[in-house]
């Protein structure tokens, strides 16, 4: 299953990306659900998979995490089934991800899909990620305010709500519409019939989530162990004051440590490339010998990426799943990187060299790739 995406990309990167929210009338012109309310329900039994259930009935708002055994006693009204990351775990609805592909890898967070039945919702709320929702089945109305400063509270521990707002966008979506709403926008929507909801989010890192980062990769790499020294100390009338050249001086201390690109760019990558959520990861047993990787590809089979799989460049080194690849041929490296498919051809030259293919049947026995059955 493959999704066409009708979208002036340049146009929406100048006029809406980060900027505002936009409905795009028939994005997917022939959209078709990949997946089926059962087979949503089968995820969110699952263990691995991040699921939650949210209702409203009687005033009383009620939220849960899964995974959940049945679905027997939620009646035909006001709840909704939500399952996050669910390109990891269902190939078909993975395919939806690849048209975004325009937008950077690092960016991408996950596709996240809900199940809704008439009346269910998640309450009005604000995100702090970009955001693409894209209607299947059903019947839904979507009211978008203003990126304005909003009140919230927690009408369950589980949930976190703003106060109303007056709409810019009052849109009942339509199979195959986009609903794009930048971070900061608050938003509700309302279930008129039983519908399928598809979320495709971008987010970006917090300061404060990098600096807790990087503080532990310094701590695990024995970066700044230099101490503050001031041979240029002279007397002060006020010993108890911590000056401005001190204070200036202990800021750049840190500042440099920060400022090594190496380091930098190691924290960076594996940093970035750690999922937010679990991968459907299957190790090979038993393990792939290398000739037997050769002579699959020389036959022209397949290589196939794991859905959700991080594999970035950054700088001059590529990072897959937290780690950095030791790939010794640069076309190989970046045919990881750029291609979610690998063939005989992708790889060039690579296949005659030992070190390569000893790397990649690894990263194979790994299960980050696999050959298509």
């Amino acid at each position: 299953m493959s999704f066409q995406l009708n979208l002036n990309w340049p146009e929406f990167l100048a006029n809406y990306w980060q900027k505002k929210p936009v409905v795009l009338k028939r994005a997917f012109p022939d959209f078709v659900d990949p997946i089926t309310p059962d087979e949503l329900a089968g995820l969110a039994m699952e263990p691995e998979v991040d699921s939650r259930l949210v209702s409203h009935k009687n005033g009383q708002w009620q939220a849960s995490n899964g995974p959940f055994e049945h679905f027997d006693d939620l009646g035909e009204t006001d709840w909704s089934l939500l399952a996050q990351a669910v390109n990891h775990w269902h190939a078909p609805s993975a395919e939806l991800v690849r048209p975004f592909r325009v937008l950077p890898d690092w960016r991408l967070d996950d596709l996240m899909i809900s199940f809704s039945v008439p009346g269910g919702g998640v309450g009005p709320h604000i995100d702090q990620y970009d955001v693409f929702i894209i209607q299947g089945m059903g019947r839904r109305r979507w009211r978008v305010g203003d990126k304005l400063p909003l009140k919230q509270h927690c009408p369950h521990p589980a949930l976190l709500h703003c106060e109303p707002f007056t709409p810019i966008i009052d849109v009942e979506m339509e199979i195959g519409d986009i609903l794009y709403i930048p971070p900061g926008f608050p938003h509700d929507g309302f279930t008129f019939e039983t519908t399928l909801n598809y979320s495709v989010g971008f987010r970006g890192p917090n300061s404060r989530d990098l600096i807790s980062s990087f503080a532990d990769y310094a701590l695990e790499n024995d970066l700044g162990s230099e101490h503050y020294s001031d041979p240029d100390l002279t007397l002060r009338e006020h010993p108890e004051c911590v000056e401005a050249h001190e204070l200036e001086r202990l800021r750049t201390m840190m500042i440099e440590m920060i400022n090594q690109p190496d380091d930098f760019n190691h924290w960076f990558g594996r940093f970035i490339s750690t999922p937010r959520h679990e991968l459907d990861v299957a190790p090979v047993e038993p393990p792939f010998e290398q000739s037997e990787v050769v002579n699959a590809l020389l036959d022209g089979e397949v290589l196939t990426r794991l859905s959700g799989l991080r594999v970035l460049r950054v700088g001059d080194s590529v990072f897959i799943n937290s780690e950095k690849l030791e790939m010794p041929d640069a076309q190989v490296a970046d045919a990881l990187c750029h291609y979610t498919e690998i063939t005989r051809e992708t790889l060039g030259d690579g296949l005659q060299n030992p070190a390569v293919v000893a790397e990649l049947t690894a990263l194979i026995n790994q299960g980050y790739w696999y050959f298509d059955e």
